[in-house]
């Protein structure tokens, strides 16, 4: 494979998510109620932008071009996931726990070597993934200084186990 000429910028982040949405109130409940999102603003009844520590927006929600629409079926081209990153396995621990807390369904729990993630679906048929990094003192680099990533098992008591000393 040849090297890439132009490289990106090693500081350049993904910075937010506008997703198209059949029901605003419905996916308010996964985001905000479940996921803890806050909401920043909202455009009449059609809009609303959420935020993690107030930022002007992560996840832009809308129901411009889909009010009452139904899910693309599976196998057709389009969004796979996204993937929203905790600052530890704690505050991954905490969602999790509100997940089996009303028995949202998780679609999978995988150890990548580098991350901790969690999968599942929102209200309209959107993958999310829901992740935390190692330190990267700790990821798996081989022989030849190549990032060994895996897909393993993830140990869901283990992970959860982050909340054991908490009041």
């Amino acid at each position: 494979m040849a090297p890439i000429k132009n490289v990106i910028h090693p500081g350049v982040r993904i910075g937010h998510i506008h997703l198209t949405v059949s029901d605003i109130e419905r996916s308010l409940k996964f985001y905000r109620d479940l996921l803890g999102f806050e909401i920043t603003t909202t455009f009449s009844n059609s809009a609303v932008f959420l935020s993690a520590g107030g930022y002007h927006h992560h996840i832009g929600l809308n129901t411009w071009h889909g009010a009452g629409a139904t899910p693309p079926p599976p196998g057709h081209t389009g969004l796979y996931h996204f993937a929203i990153l905790f600052p530890d396995r704690k505050e991954l621990a905490r969602v999790v726990k509100r997940l089996f807390e009303i028995n949202y369904p998780i679609e999978g729990a995988s150890d990548h070597g580098v991350s901790e993630s969690i999968y599942l679906t929102d209200p309209d048929g959107n993958g999310v993934e829901l992740y935390c990094d190692r330190p990267l003192d700790k990821w798996p680099i081989d022989d030849d200084g190549h990032l060994q990533m895996t897909t393993t098992h993830l140990d869901l008591l283990n992970l959860l186990s982050e909340l054991d000393h908490e009041s």
